[in-house]
This record gives structure tokens, C-alpha cells and sequence, in this order.
């Protein structure tokens, strides 16, 4: 499933650069696809993206899901090998969210406090 997930974010990824996609708010975003996991059957793709230097992420991936069955359909020639073509869905990728809000905790007085005692206590 990840190598299958891998080949998938790349066939996406191509498509995206070549600008296949005839959607103004596509065509002047930039894309980062961080991730595409797959089904246990391969069937369906839910693709992690992260529209970059945009505010409105919502806009993005409803357009990406618009154009979903267009993206699939170029999909094709790059996934050949596939029995299946899986359909592909987007969704928002909140992990970059995830590591800025760990990061801010690690970076907390009280943590480095805290992490200073145990470095004490270990001498």
C-alpha cells in the first residue's frame, strides 16, 4: 500500500506541474502533496495536500475534488500496472499544523524547565 501510495502522489504531483488542470484557483496555487494513502483494497486514494501561500485551504481542495474524476482520468498512463484505477479524493493536510503546535510546546518555559531538571537529576 505505501509503495502503490508513493507511485499515486507522484502521478498526481505530475499532472499538477503540467498544468493538465484547467482551474484558475489550481493553476495559480502551489501544491504540496504530502502524502497519498491508499485503501486496503487499492481502490480509493485520499491524497494529503498543503496549498501553499494560500489562506483559504478549503477553496483549494473543494476545486481539487471538483476536477477529481479529470485528475484520475490522467492518472492512467503513469498507473498502468494497476488492476484498478483508484478514485482519488483530497483532503487537507493538517500535520505541518500538528508540528508547529508540538514544536511551540517543546519550546515552552515550562518544558525546558522541566527537561533542564531531568539533565540535573541524570548527573
Amino acid at each position: 500500500m505505501l509503495r502503490v501510495g508513493e507511485q499515486v502522489r507522484a502521478a498526481i504531483t505530475q499532472v499538477l506541474q503540467r498544468g493538465e488542470v484547467r482551474d484558475p484557483l489550481i493553476e495559480k496555487t502551489v501544491i504540496s502533496i504530502s502524502e497519498v494513502r491508499m485503501s486496503p483494497d487499492l481502490k480509493i486514494a485520499t491524497a494529503y495536500v498543503t496549498p501553499l501561500g494560500v489562506a483559504d485551504h478549503a477553496a483549494i481542495i473543494d476545486a481539487l475534488n471538483k476536477h477529481a474524476k479529470f485528475i484520475r482520468g490522467r492518472l492512467g498512463p503513469q498507473l498502468r500496472q494497476m488492476k484498478y484505477m483508484p478514485d482519488v479524493r483530497f483532503r487537507d493536510d493538517t500535520s505541518f499544523d500538528n508540528y508547529q503546535k508540538i514544536d511551540a510546546l517543546l519550546r515552552s518555559p515550562e518544558v525546558s524547565r522541566d527537561l533542564d531538571q531531568d539533565s540535573e537529576d541524570e548527573e
